[in-house]
């Protein structure tokens, strides 16, 4: 049990069924009356984000959150296949489970399962991915001198926005959490 003077950003807890992260706090003491925490919480399943106020003295059970390498191993339609690669154990999520994090990892990658009680809720894919590109526009020489950009496809189908020398056939390295370019390999 974690009490409400006690919210860090980033701590999960149980509260009314669901798992939340709590993403801002604040503790405020009015003029006149208690003191009272005010919070924004993510709820990690729906994504949702939620405003709520707790006394200081109000406890949540602290959720504990799991993570997990996995290998992801092919696409199956619309589904994903993973194995666990300390027992083998092979399972597969469907794509709304895994959202819009499988546009950067390709076959073979080690990806984490996040899990709540045994109930996958997220898949985090690497930070950094090395891919090749395989479709762009030519660079037009000298062009450089403002840092313009154009886009390019990678081998897993994602776009991303590259600097104008990048050609085709290059290898590039992207940070999956902003979905940028960041250099050549």
């Amino acid at each position: 049990m974690i009490s409400a003077g006690d919210f860090r950003n980033g701590v999960t807890i149980e509260y009314e069924g669901n798992v939340y992260q709590i993403i801002e706090f604040q503790h405020v003491k009015p003029g006149k009356g208690a003191a009272f925490v005010r919070t924004k919480l993510k709820n990690i399943k729906s994504g949702g984000v939620v405003e709520k106020t707790f006394r200081p003295t109000e406890k949540c059970p602290q959720a504990r959150i799991d993570r997990k390498d996995m290998q992801y191993l092919y696409a199956d339609g619309d589904m994903f296949n993973f194995m666990d690669t300390e027992s083998y154990e092979q399972f597969a999520l469907s794509k709304e489970a895994t959202g819009d994090a499988m546009t950067f990892v390709k076959e073979n990658d080690m990806v984490k399962m996040c899990s709540h009680n045994g109930e996958i809720f997220a898949v985090e894919p690497p930070m950094f991915v090395e891919l090749e590109v395989t479709e762009t526009e030519p660079g037009f020489k000298g062009d450089t001198a403002t840092g313009a950009t154009k886009p390019a496809t990678v081998e897993t189908g994602a776009t991303v926005n590259v600097p104008l020398f990048v050609e085709i056939g290059d290898v590039i390295k992207i940070d999956t959490r902003t979905r940028e370019y960041l250099s050549r390999v």
